[in-house]
């Protein structure tokens, strides 16, 4: 699980803070980097940070729960940082107070310059289908990297990746210093939905067209899945609108299980009828007693 500082995304530099304080920086930050003022992926992806931010810190039970993760990662540097600073202030205290210009100070900034610090994490997206998801592959992607050349990448996507989930490529970030490992590139997965299917959640919808005389009818058709197709039964008398499902032919979730294919009922008329239909949609119109606006 990849950790976020929402404090940081808040404009924050301590948890130390109350409710009024977390409202008033999420005001500032959601106004900086609303959609309707950028249009950038950054303040896209930082606009959601800034809200899932929020989300946790403005619940007293969250933050509570929150903190804790956080000190681990990030108060825990702030208190040596705080401690080595006021070492320095006391060693500068010693110097002036004994009249003596002391190496401690010197010795403790070159300590500290060669302590070895991990490389910065990078986070970049990309977009796949969904039958690309579903199935998952192996991806080649170039991405420009923090000296500004081009380098190609080789991604594995696992089949049944979830919307939104991150891949993580080990030592592609930013280097280390000191020796210390380099960072870690994650890729964010955007699933692009198509004029076939739409994924929403485990389940996959797509449209199911219909004659009119099928829809009055009833009938059975075949409805194709991502992986295979599918016989269905449609009611007599289904109308546009309403929904047939097929369990189990949805996207997969992860437990060995799948969600379900729902199909969404359009009934479509034909542009152009022969001269023999014309008069069977004629007689229709002599004969039936149906009035749909009068319903």
């Amino acid at each position: 699980m990849i950790f976020k500082d929402y404090y940081k995304i808040l404009g924050l530099e301590t948890n130390k803070v109350n409710i009024d304080e977390i409202k008033v920086a999420f005001r500032e930050q959601a106004k900086k980097y609303h959609p309707d003022v950028n249009s950038d992926r950054f303040s896209e992806e930082r606009f959601k940070d800034i809200n899932e931010a929020y989300r946790v810190l403005s619940s007293n039970a969250q933050k509570r729960k929150y903190d804790r993760i956080w000190y681990s990662h990030v108060g825990k540097r702030i208190e040596r940082q705080k401690n080595q600073n006021e070492r320095e202030t006391k060693t500068d205290f010693l110097g002036i107070l004994f009249g003596e210009k002391s190496n401690i100070k010197k010795d403790i900034i070159e300590n500290k310059k060669k302590i070895p610090v991990k490389g910065e994490n990078i986070e970049t997206s990309i977009d796949i289908s969904i039958e690309e998801a579903y199935y998952g592959l192996d991806k080649k992607i170039s991405l420009r990297t923090v000296e500004g050349k081009m380098k190609n990448f080789s991604i594995k996507i696992p089949a049944g990746i979830r919307n939104g989930e991150k891949v993580r490529l080990i030592g592609e970030g930013k280097p280390g210093q000191n020796g210390a490992k380099n960072g870690d590139l994650f890729i964010k997965i955007n699933i692009d939905n198509n004029k076939k299917y739409k994924l929403k959640g485990y389940d996959i919808y797509t449209d199911l067209l219909l004659t009119p005389w099928e829809a009055a009818l009833g009938t059975r058709v075949q409805v194709e899945t991502i992986d295979d197709s599918a016989n269905i039964f449609v009611p007599r008398g289904i109308t546009t609108g309403e929904i047939v499902k097929i369990p189990g032919k949805g996207y997969k979730d992860g437990k060995g299980g799948r969600g379900d294919l729902v199909a969404q009922v359009k009934i479509v008329v034909p542009k152009q009828l022969s001269e023999e239909e014309t008069k069977i949609y004629e007689k229709l119109k002599e004969i039936s007693n149906f009035e749909p606006r009068n319903q």
